[in-house]
């Protein structure tokens, strides 16, 4: 059995499959978190795409198509990773390998087995995991096929019977709801649910905030039984704030701004002048 996520980074873990396998594992590190499993001969890891961090020298990494996850062309033709890392341990003795989150994340275990073999989650939320885990998208990219519900945004699902690590930006709480129990929350805040939740989209206000950068538009009303994973700091937000901060800095931090804009608008004047003038000759 997994332990729960939110105990003391370093502390090391021992994951039991329905099989009996003992697969020890230990998260490090505090904001940005990486997990090092360790594992037997002939044991191995599916990972996502360059979350490799080390690994032993008994370790094998490939690439490779796994079936077992749902991709197809529209997932590839909007920038998805078709594609899989495996690392195999082929060496005689126990090897290990560490994968690190992409985004200044913590890490969760998820044992499968103890939520009814489902969850659903956030898109790209998955990191890497052991045994039975299949990972697959809930909706089609497509717009016309986008439903608004808990699959219209908790885009990925992971099922099966094995261990799997997600992803979840800033502070994570873990929230049980029981039966009846409602339970607020933005949508980008929520990085995991169980499937026995039921989810109702709300909106806050008119659509044409949105327009004008309307926060917390979009509100998910849980009701339970279950449980969901509220993240502090979703890396869209985060990547947000940067973006303003890079692209839209104000005219103390950059005083050069206010120049930059006189000579556009002075460029600007002179085109149309010329056009005009052009255009009497």
């Amino acid at each position: 059995m997994a332990a729960p996520f939110f105990s003391t980074p370093f502390q090391p873990y021992v994951y039991q499959s329905p099989q009996d396998a003992m697969i020890p594992f230990q998260i490090l590190g505090g904001e940005a978190q990486l997990v090092q499993i360790m594992l037997k001969p002939e044991e191995k890891v599916i990972a996502k795409p360059g979350s490799m961090c080390f690994m032993s020298g008994s370790i094998e990494m490939e690439n490779v198509f796994v079936p077992e996850n749902e991709v197809g062309v529209w997932q590839w033709l909007f920038g998805k990773t078709v594609s899989s890392i495996v690392f195999h341990n082929n060496g005689q003795g126990d090897g290990f390998v560490g994968i690190a989150a992409p985004s200044l994340a913590r890490i969760l275990p998820i044992d499968l087995a103890m939520f009814g073999g489902e969850i659903l989650c956030q898109p790209d939320a998955f990191l890497c995991s052991v045994n039975d885990v299949k990972v697959s998208n809930t909706v089609d990219q497509r717009a016309r096929n986008i439903i608004p519900g808990a699959e219209g945004f908790l885009r990925q699902k992971l099922s099966g019977q094995g261990l799997a690590f997600i992803i979840a930006g800033g502070s994570v709480v873990q929230k049980n709801l029981e039966v009846g129990e409602v339970l607020s929350v933005d949508v980008s805040c929520i990085a995991a649910v169980t499937t026995t939740v039921n989810v109702q989209i709300k909106y806050n206000g008119p659509m044409r905030r949105a327009v004008f950068g309307g926060d917390n538009l979009v509100t998910a009303v849980l009701t339970g039984p279950g449980i969901v994973f509220i993240q502090s700091l979703p890396f869209h937000r985060f990547s947000q704030r940067i973006a303003r901060a890079v692209t839209s800095p104000n005219m103390r931090e950059n005083p050069k701004f206010v120049m930059q804009i006189a000579i556009f608008f002075f460029l600007a004047y002179v085109v149309i002048i010329s056009s005009l003038i052009l255009t009497d000759v």
